[in-house]
C-alpha cells in the first residue's frame, strides 16, 4: 500500500485494504466486472472510497447524460486522461457517439441545445473556479435549467475535480480504453 518509489503510486489489491473496502471491492466486482484503479486507489484511505461513491451515487436533478456532459468537460479542462477515458466509455453507454463525445470534451454540444448550454456552463464554472460570467449563467437558465440543476451541476463538477486531481497527482495506469487526444 505504499509508493513503490518516488513518483510511482501503487494500486492496492483487495488484500491490502480494510475489510470495509474489501466489501466495496466485492460489490464493484459484481456490478462492473472489475474494480477500477481509481476506486482501488481511493481504498488506500479507510473512508475515502465509501465517501466518494456516496457522493458519486447521490440522487440528482440531472439525468445520466447530463452528468456525463459535466464529467467529460471537467475532465478535459483538468487534463485528466483517466477520467477522459472512463467517461468516454460511460458516455458511449449513455448513447453518445464518438463524435459527440469529442465535441462535448471541447465544451460544446451543437447536436443538442440544452446539453450545449450545460457544456458551456460547465466549462465556464471550471475555468473560472466558480466565478462564471453572468452570460454563461443566463444561457444555462435560458436553456431550461434551474437553481437546483445549478447546485447539482456544481456537485458533479466537484466530484469530478476530486477524481481528476487524484489521477493527475498519481498517474496510475488507466484501465479503460484510452480516449483520443484532442
Amino acid at each position: 500500500m505504499t509508493t513503490t518509489n518516488a513518483g510511482t503510486f501503487a494500486i492496492p489489491t483487495k488484500s491490502d485494504v480494510t475489510a470495509n473496502n474489501q466489501a466495496i471491492f466485492d460489490t464493484l466486482q459484481s456490478r462492473l466486472g472489475f474494480v477500477p484503479n481509481l476506486y482501488a486507489y481511493f481504498a488506500k484511505s479507510e473512508t475515502a472510497l465509501s465517501d466518494y461513491l456516496t457522493l458519486q451515487n447521490r440522487k440528482s436533478s440531472l439525468k445520466a447524460k447530463e452528468r456525463e456532459v459535466i464529467n467529460l468537460v471537467t475532465s478535459q479542462i483538468n487534463g485528466c486522461r483517466y477520467c477522459q477515458s472512463a467517461h468516454t466509455a460511460i458516455g458511449k453507454m449513455n448513447g453518445f457517439t464518438d463524435e459527440q463525445i469529442l465535441e462535448i470534451r471541447k465544451g460544446t454540444a451543437g447536436f443538442d441545445h440544452q446539453l450545449d448550454a450545460l457544456a458551456k456552463f460547465t466549462a465556464a464554472v471550471v475555468t473560472s473556479r466558480g466565478k462564471a460570467s453572468e452570460a454563461s449563467k443566463e444561457a444555462f437558465f435560458a436553456a431550461g435549467y434551474n437553481e437546483v440543476n445549478m447546485i447539482d451541476a456544481v456537485i458533479v463538477i466537484g466530484d469530478k475535480i476530486i477524481s481528476n486531481y487524484i489521477h493527475n497527482l498519481t498517474s496510475f495506469e488507466i484501465d479503460f480504453p484510452i480516449a483520443d487526444e484532442i
